[in-house]
């Protein structure tokens, strides 16, 4: 009986039983998803992006390497998705998005992870078409911790420490994590060098292949490590401090040209709020915060590093792109009372600089570029850009009668400039979003929201310069693009019966001046271009709980994206990164709080509607089932093992839209055609933790 009241109570679309246990829940408010106890259950590696997929119906999987993978929201994915981590902005570094905002957490350290999909935040800078707010785990004021053993297929290996403690007014926190894996191999049992060769069987696409002593090193190695204080100041101050850091050495992305020597970032962030200041002041709050991540990008694992070229006889060289990104920001929020509505107004200001240095070496020594500047400078991919943004918020929730009305607005005021010769560029937006719940019965909720939101061009889309081997530099950037606007509309409805519940939602998003990649371009000049387009679709999710043990949740959704109109030298008016209709259903039982087993279908339809003009291609659809077995003891240690890809299917859930750099395929000797290289999901996979909580 308890189990139907949390489920009538909570109306959750993932129950996994009651609320004692410390198991994934992915609880479903009208407009957010949560999903909790991330750390906890997620254990099959460091990768929050394929924790997500697995977990909310709308996220699709950018499959990139082993780990620093990428999500899709609704069709949405990089800088029109607003990835945040406790409050603070995070940027990759990447401009191959090889280090995604996700990729800079590890799974073991996150807690929770709100899901707000649309423009219906305010709060955060550049929140376009969905908010991703990532919280990790906080200090108790009791000794104790926890130690985690991970081992899985393909030479997975993990080790985490989690150690807690203090008083009433001062507690810490401090966690690390060591990980590496060996190149996954697919359903084909075919690993990350093998993929490689079966996609490049021409002589002008050998050279990118792994070299003969590099094609069985491991696919990346991490450490993760974070450290919480938080002060209790008085009955009505709080101070928090923390810092997170993560090291990932030799990441291999097969279906890229380049490999990651290493992925470095940094993240400092202080908090302080004081409450019951007056009448007009319930809580102050205040936040800075430093993000820094350093990436070096090179050929160097590959073939062309030690090859010859044809055209002058000399050693082509690693080549390596250096890039660093930093983001500061600052954040004042006071929020009170005015009669029946809650009311947070606020101050935001951030400011990243992103550059990048092109490398050339032979010999393992680098050397500048010939060509540069009379300081001898070396070329640049990214010439000091800095992204400068101002704003003020507002936030309302009101009740009135059998409605919640929640209301949010926000005016930004942006500058991006660089340091080269390209112009700089000054933004503005307006943005404004209403959400109303009409709380028809206990059981019965409607609701509708329409929103505006708007994001700027970030400085690769503007500036990004390509190279070659020569000293000459392509500016693959648009220094000349307007921002991104969203126009959208969600309503919905959800019903909660005794053991059943369901929520319908549906959306259609306007995107005016989106940016958008042009594939058809020769030379890759100027590539990015503004256009008009539409995403439209429906989602249902829900649970039924057929005994106190025994339960189901389900999630399908669908999406549909099109361009207004065919983009210069192109017919297709299919809007990219649309991924077809999928299916969440998990099937799971629980016994006497200590023994659980769930079994989880991922079901993805034929990926038939795609931009075949700008390098995507069709997809077979694929069903990949999960099982995963839990037991708990009563001295605290805990043993979870886990079995994906059941049936080692081989298949790839990521497309090949040519915004990101890929591997082209060649099919003959001095041939090379327009075919990108897919890269596979993995195959069957085994994984087995233990974990020791005191």
């Amino acid at each position: 009986m308890r189990k139907r009241m949390i489920f009538l109570s909570l109306s959750v679309a993932t129950l996994v039983q009651s609320a004692d246990l410390d198991k994934v829940v992915v609880e479903e408010q009208i407009n957010t998803v949560t999903v909790k106890n991330v750390g906890s259950e997620e254990l099959k590696s460091a990768d929050l992006a394929e924790a997500l997929v697995k977990n909310v119906p709308s996220a699709s999987l950018v499959r990139r390497s082993g780990i620093a993978n990428d999500i899709i929201l609704r069709g949405q994915k990089r800088d029109n998705i607003n990835i945040i981590i406790d409050g603070t902005k995070v940027c990759g570094a990447c401009v191959n998005r090889m280090d995604p905002p996700t990729s800079h957490v590890a799974t073991h350290i996150v807690e929770n992870v709100e899901i707000k999909e649309g423009p219906f935040d305010v709060e955060h800078f550049g929140t376009l078409s969905g908010l991703v707010n990532i919280t990790t785990k906080e200090p108790q004021s009791d000794f104790g911790g926890e130690i985690n053993l991970n081992a899985g297929s393909f030479g997975y290996q993990k080790g985490s420490l989690t150690l807690h403690g203090g008083n009433e007014d001062i507690k810490a926190l401090f966690t690390i994590a060591k990980e590496k894996g060996e190149q996954y191999e697919d359903g084909n049992g075919d690993n990350f060098a093998q993929q490689l060769i079966n996609a490049t069987t021409g002589t002008t696409s050998k050279g990118i292949q792994f070299q003969p002593k590099y094609e069985d090193m491991d696919a990346f190695e991490k450490t993760t490590f974070m450290a919480k204080i938080f002060g209790h100041i008085s009955d009505d101050q709080d101070i928090k401090v923390s810092y997170t850091g993560s090291r990932s050495d030799n990441v291999l992305y097969p279906s890229s040209k380049m490999d990651a020597v290493w992925d470095d970032s940094d993240i400092i962030n202080v908090e302080y709020e004081i409450r019951n200041i007056g009448t007009y002041s319930k809580a102050l709050n205040f936040q800075a915060y430093n993000s820094q991540v350093d990436h070096p990008m090179s050929i160097i694992y590959r073939k062309k590093a030690v090859a010859t070229n044809p055209a002058n006889g000399q050693p082509f060289g690693d080549i390596t792109n250096h890039l660093t990104t930093e983001m500061k920001g600052y954040k004042l929020k006071n929020s009170f009372d005015i009669s029946n509505t809650y009311v947070t107004v606020g101050l935001d200001t951030s400011t990243r600089n992103w550059d990048g240095q092109y490398y050339k070496s032979v010999g393992g020594d680098y050397m500048r570029f010939p060509g540069g500047d009379s300081q001898g400078q070396i070329k640049r991919s990214l010439h000091d850009a800095e992204s400068v943004n101002k704003a003020i918020f507002l936030k309302t929730s009101s009740k009135i009668n059998s409605v919640d009305l929640d209301f949010g607005a926000r005016f930004d005021d942006t500058e991006v400039e660089n340091g080269g010769s390209a112009q700089n560029n000054d933004y503005s937006s307006v943005n404004a979003n209403v959400f109303a719940t009409i709380n028809a019965s206990d059981s019965l909720r409607y609701f509708a929201g329409i929103g505006k939101s708007s994001r700027v061009p970030d400085p690769r889309e503007l500036y990004f310069m390509s190279s070659g081997s020569s000293s000459a530099t392509t500016l693959v950037g648009t220094p000349t693009l307007d921002q991104t606007t969203n126009y959208e509309i969600d309503l919905g409805f959800e019903k909660v019966y005794d053991s059943f519940s369901i929520k319908t939602k549906i959306f259609y998003s306007m995107l005016k001046d989106y940016i958008y990649f042009n594939g058809s371009k020769s030379p890759a000049v100027n590539v990015f271009e503004n256009i008009d387009a539409t995403i439209y679709g429906a989602e249902v999710s829900g649970a039924y709980l057929a005994t106190d043990s025994l339960y189901m949740d389900y999630g399908i959704a669908y999406k549909k994206g099109e361009k207004d109109d065919p983009i210069a030298r192109q017919t297709d008016t299919d809007l990219a990164e649309i991924n077809p209709l999928k299916a969440n259903i998990g099937i799971g039982y629980d016994y006497d709080h200590s023994l659980s087993a769930k079994l989880d279908m991922v079901a993805v339809a034929d990926w038939d509607d795609y931009d075949a003009d700008n390098g995507e291609q069709a997809l077979d659809g694929y069903t990949v089932l999960n099982l995963k077995v839990n037991k708990e003891f009563s001295n605290g240690i805990g043993l979870t093992f886990g079995v994906d890809n059941i049936l080692d299917e081989a298949y790839a859930t990521t497309n090949t839209y040519r915004d990101l750099t890929l591997i082209t395929t060649g099919t003959a000797a001095g041939t090379a055609v327009d075919d990108v290289m897919l890269l596979n999901e993995p195959g069957r996979y085994f994984y087995l933790n233990a974990s020791y909580k005191f």
